[in-house]
């Protein structure tokens, strides 16, 4: 039995006071129910709602996760059946051996509404050359008339073409479809029109089958005229940080062109998702199909700009285009003589990004092919042809 305790008042009195026992107050453990709920809507939540594959910066402002972004994992997404598929037939694609016919040809696809204005010009390139090239045309309005006997039995069965729909790919597809069915053409060139060479033919076909790479042009754009005409509809296989642009006119190699006929995955996003109007953007498929295509199939496996010289200084919707009077020496010249690449940004910013073009790791002429002439300067450029294009 404890005894109480005594207090000396100080005056000779001591006083006692009961001994008070304090008892610790239960308490129910809260925090306890509290985070077990947590846990148990976290579980519901991922189930009902798998993640996408978004980087843990997604969930943070970047000025708190800036100094982390770096280490942290990227979080692993699952493929879905489509897309498995897809890789795997890539993969084949890319990793078969080349096998190099006995005459390599180069495969010249004209996109063109109509006629060609500039096939004198044209004939006067393939002469002499016979067997090392092919020639398809895709009129999508009027069957040609053509003046040049290598354009005669080139047409290919067309429909109807519209500036800015899916129908564009479509016709590429239809062109290269064509040519992957000779085994001899190994390397696919699409021309407009009012393409000229710049070049002679000899020069042309060194440079494009001497390399194994595809001269796809393809670049980051934040701008209006870039990223912003992505949607997030294209996800899961089609991320924003995969969208690119490029110009529409290309040269490929074959393994390129097989994956490009092969590919339904990708195509089909943009088919649905990548057109004028759409998601209040105006997404245009042949300036992003294949550039975003090919960067995220085989990066390393293209050149990152076009061979065909455009001239879009003018600042218009439409570049500037080059008539008769137009026409000399100097023009072509210039043209030819350009050894850097560059790609401005839609933004603000208008940042401008230069390169040199690097053919085989040397550093070369950029264009073999330019664009947009008049059908009135097929005179002049046929008169000027033989001393623009000497080597």
């Amino acid at each position: 039995m404890k005894v109480p305790e005594a207090w000396h008042l100080g005056n000779g009195k001591v006083q006692t006071m009961p001994l008070v026992r304090h008892r610790p107050t239960s308490k129910r453990p809260q925090w306890i129910l509290i985070l077990i709920c947590m846990v148990c809507v976290t579980l519901i939540g991922t189930y009902v709602y798998p993640p996408r594959r978004y980087s843990a910066c997604y969930f943070f402002s970047s000025s708190v996760c800036s100094p982390f972004k770096d280490w942290l994992p990227p979080v692993a997404r699952v493929l879905t059946d489509e897309e498995a598929a897809s890789h795997v037939f890539i993969k084949e694609i890319l990793s078969m051996p080349s096998i190099e016919p006995k005459n390599p040809k180069i495969a010249f696809m004209f996109l063109t509404p109509g006629s060609l204005p500039l096939e004198k010009l044209w004939e006067k390139f393939f002469q002499g050359h016979d067997g090392r090239f092919s020639i398809y045309v895709h009129a999508s309005r009027e069957k040609p008339v053509h003046v040049s006997p290598f354009f005669v039995g080139s047409d290919i069965r067309s429909a109807k073409v519209i500036w800015g729909k899916i129908s564009m790919v479509d016709a590429e597809r239809r062109l290269l479809a064509n040519a992957l069915q000779d085994p001899d053409n190994q390397h696919f060139v699409l021309l407009s029109d009012s393409c000229v060479p710049l070049h002679n033919f000899d020069y042309v076909y060194n440079y494009l089958m001497a390399t194994n790479i595809s001269f796809i042009d393809s670049f980051w754009d934040p701008g209006p005229h870039g990223n912003a005409r992505y949607t997030e509809h294209m996800l899961p296989e089609i991320e924003e940080k995969d969208f690119r642009k490029g110009s529409q006119w290309f040269t490929m190699k074959r393994r390129h062109a097989l994956i490009v006929m092969a590919d339904s995955l990708y195509y089909t996003k943009f088919k649905l998702f990548c057109k004028p109007g759409f998601d209040s953007r105006n997404c245009y498929a042949d300036e992003h199909y294949l550039p975003t295509l090919l960067t995220m199939v085989d990066p390393t496996g293209i050149a990152n700009w076009s061979v065909t010289h455009v001239d879009w200084s003018e600042g218009k919707w439409h570049p500037k285009a080059y008539r008769a009077q137009d026409i000399s020496y100097e023009l072509l010249k210039n043209i030819t003589s350009i050894d850097e690449n560059f790609h401005v940004t839609s933004d603000e910013q208008k940042f401008i990004s230069r390169k040199p073009c690097l053919w085989n790791g040397m550093k070369r002429p950029c264009y073999l092919f330019a664009r947009k002439f008049y059908p009135e300067a097929v005179d002049n450029l046929t008169q000027l042809f033989s001393s623009y294009t000497v080597i």
